[in-house]
């Protein structure tokens, strides 16, 4: 066993976690996004399960949850069960057990390579489990012989215990391989946008190997058990969470809750086959319940650095709870084990006495002998499937194809201005805050050099966000002129804080702490030229322009490379939120910050930005009546290339949010 740890960990990644601690670096912006983390953690961790219904009620309220998980798997509506068209490629022979080489479709061109294992001499159908393989891989020569090579030790285990087991490839590390790390390692945030994940794939594998499994006589369809170890862990659960065929479960070392992943940040070593896209904000025991009250052993081990036994305890806690209230605590079952991140014996042992209990009915431990060898039978290319691999195969690029998506002439894409405000509202910026929430906007500084009036306001977009409004105006004009407001990047609110710079560098009354406060050393130096024709557009044509950087950029610019930025993009993810809308959000609080501001300038917001802020300023827009004008070039084409919100691609694209916003408002782009 130890043999597979190595390949486990070195999946993880090479740099280690980022905890919440260790996120803030010195600057305050890293502090307060790491306060922020804790606190929405919080927010969602707290509620989660803490009122449990009647039982009478519990199955009511389980088949909602189970369709918002559906949803958030990328399986709503669920997809066709078409011709499972399976194939069986070969048989070898063991001593007491029949090895089956298996291949069937999920889905038309979705392959799924698998090993069946057979006790000899059946005499009636027998109870059976559905093993779900964790990233363990075996790869030579530019061959993959899938997971199942692996873990066939898992399988020969079961069916010289008397059990029927189908030990099941993964999408990553089947002998077809797909992806399974588009946002951790490859930068895919248009997944999210899609609202895809591969953990819809997986739990769909999972669900069809049920369907295959139903036809094989040697099954007693009643009497379905299932586990797996670390993602196979994470796949037993939402396949439990998902199908009622499963009878009894045991996933081992396959979630944490969300005050580790992101508190402990064991998310950094996960990669996207362990998450739901989380538009309902869960906290992960919340899908974990959906097993209640069905027999449920979780198991772990108590130095596991991916899936902490603190973790591991409190959601066992918070099941505990469900379980006492639906009156079936005798079929909630905790084993822990010690060592690392690995299928130690003595979990092995706990999972097959739990089987034995609850799908043979065995009352006492020495009721049924267990064989405890677990030896391989065969090599990687004995149980292959595949000589050659079919060429209709659709496993690589299954992000692609797998969630569909608002197309026109679909209802979706001839939604009403309101109908596609609410439908963002609730199903793509759910993590959005209340739309009361008080702004507290504070001025920050005011100078006066001659007739240029440069005012800065602080406002609150949200808990722990604190962002500056940038405001230059014509201090002798009389009338109220339209403001024209530019949404930076990164870039171009470095660009804006030289000039702000440069102008405190024209006025002594500029005091030393506000400019060590907000002017770093390391600006690039001021374009004068840029900053002069700045000054003449707004004392000489009286029109006041406005400067804001949402979170993230300008002075809450958080330190780090891009490893970085993705470890905070993904801890957004999990909390049903991603930066891009977050950032949408800002620039809806700077526009009402402006309101306030200028309380008489309401219908005269002109809007500029670029590349991917210009997409966040259009929804921005889209959701602010005042917005007269928008300036957005270029303008991406797609979410595909654009910024990712989570799942928008199911409600809208670029395009029709750009049409609908045309119905109120000049908008250029390109």
């Amino acid at each position: 066993m130890m043999k597979r740890l190595l390949p486990l960990l070195a999946f993880a990644y090479a740099t280690g976690p980022l905890s919440a601690a260790d996120l803030p670096g010195s600057s305050r912006a890293d502090a307060q996004l790491a306060d922020y983390f804790r606190n929405e953690t919080s927010q969602l961790s707290e509620p989660c399960l803490a009122d449990i219904p009647p039982r009478a009620d519990w199955e009511a309220r389980r088949g909602e949850y189970r369709r918002e998980l559906q949803e958030m798997l990328g399986l709503w509506p669920m997809p066709a069960r078409t011709d499972l068209k399976p194939v069986v490629t070969g048989r070898l022979e063991a001593d007491d057990f029949t090895m089956e080489k298996i291949a069937f479709q999920a889905s038309p061109g979705l392959y799924c390579t698998a090993n069946l294992f057979v006790p000899k001499n059946l005499k009636s159908p027998a109870p059976t489990i559905l093993y779900e393989s964790g990233h363990f891989r075996l790869f030579t020569n530019g061959v993959s012989y899938g997971n199942k090579a692996a873990y066939q030790l898992d399988g020969a285990w079961f069916a010289r215990n008397g059990y029927v087991c189908l030990v099941l490839d993964t999408l990553l590390a089947g002998e077809i391989q797909g992806l399974h790390t588009g946002t951790r390692d490859k930068g895919l945030w248009w997944w999210n946008s899609r609202g895809y994940t591969p953990a819809g794939v997986e739990a769909w594998f999972g669900i069809r190997a049920l369907d295959y499994l139903c036809t094989r006589p040697e099954v007693d369809t009643n009497r379905f058990g299932i586990t797996g170890h670390s993602g196979g862990g994470a796949y037993s659960w939402t396949v439990t969470a998902l199908d009622d065929r499963i009878q009894v479960a045991a996933p081992l070392a396959g979630m944490a809750d969300l005050q580790s992943h992101i508190g402990d940040g064991v998310v950094d070593s996960h990669c996207d086959c362990n998450f739901f896209q989380n538009i309902y904000r869960w906290d992960f025991p919340q899908l974990a319940a959906l097993a209640a009250p069905r027999p449920l052993l979780i198991g772990g081990t108590d130095r596991d650095p991916l899936f902490h036994l603190d973790s591991t305890l409190r959601i066992h806690e918070k099941l505990r709870r469900v379980y006492e209230l639906l009156g079936a605590t005798n079929n909630l079952g905790l084993a822990i084990a010690p060592g690392p991140h690995e299928e130690v014996p003595e979990l092995r042992l706990a999972v097959l006495r739990w089987f034995n209990r609850f799908l043979k009915g065995v009352k006492k431990e020495n009721e049924t002998p267990i064989v405890v060898d677990a030896v391989k039978s065969f090599t990687p290319e004995q149980v292959r499937v595949f000589a050659t691999l079919p060429g209709d195969a659709i496993n690589t690029n299954i992000a692609e194809t797998f969630v569909g998506k608002a197309e026109r002439g679909t209802r979706n894409a001839e939604m009403t201005p309101d109908e596609l405000r609410a439908a963002l509202r609730e199903n793509v910026f759910s993590g959005w805050p209340g739309e009361d929430l008080p702004l507290e906007p504070k001025l920050a500084f005011e100078i006066k050099p001659g007739d240029l009036l440069f005012r800065a306001w602080d406002f609150t977009s949200q808990h722990d966000v604190s962002l500056r409004l940038y405001l230059l105006e014509n201090a002798a004009a009389t009338n109220v002129e339209p403001v024209s407001l530019t949404v930076l990047d990164q870039a171009g609110a470095s660009r804006w804080l030289a000039n702000v710079r440069a102008l405190a560098g024209e006025r002594a009354r500029f005091s030393e702490s506000l400019a060590g406060e907000f002017l770093g050393t390391n600006l690039p130096a001021a374009d004068f030229t840029a900053l002069e024709k700045l000054k003449s557009e707004v004392l000489d044509k009286s029109s006041a322009r406005a400067f804001f950087a949402p979170r993230g950029s300008g002075l809450t610019a958080w330190s780090g490379d891009e490893k970085v930025l993705t470890r905070i993009r993904r801890r957004f993810m999990l909390l049903g939120q991603t930066l891009e809308g977050m950032r949408v959000w800002d620039i809806r609080r700077a526009i009402q910050a402006l309101h306030y501001v200028r309380a008489d300038d309401k219908g005269k917001i002109e809007l500029s930005a670029d590349g991917p802020m210009a997409a966040n300023a259009l929804y921005a827009a889209l959701f602010e009546p005042n917005v007269r004008r928008l300036d957005l070039t270029p303008l991406p084409r797609s979410h595909t290339e654009g910024p990712d919100y989570l799942g928008v691609l199911k409600v809208c694209d670029i395009p029709q949010v750009l049409a609908a916003e045309a119905l109120r408002a000049e908008v250029k782009s390109r």
